[in-house]
């Protein structure tokens, strides 16, 4: 199956790593439209 998220701040990556927690088989996407991505999930 795959997710995507759509938003890398720090919610985005809270979200994309509980589903990756939950299902490791998920295919995890998350897009963000600036070059900034949030790593404090």
């Amino acid at each position: 199956m795959k997710f995507v998220i759509i938003g890398g701040d720090a919610a985005g990556m809270s979200a994309a790593s509980r589903a990756k927690r939950q299902d490791p088989s998920l295919e995890v996407t998350v897009l963000e439209r600036t070059q900034t991505v949030s790593y404090s999930a």
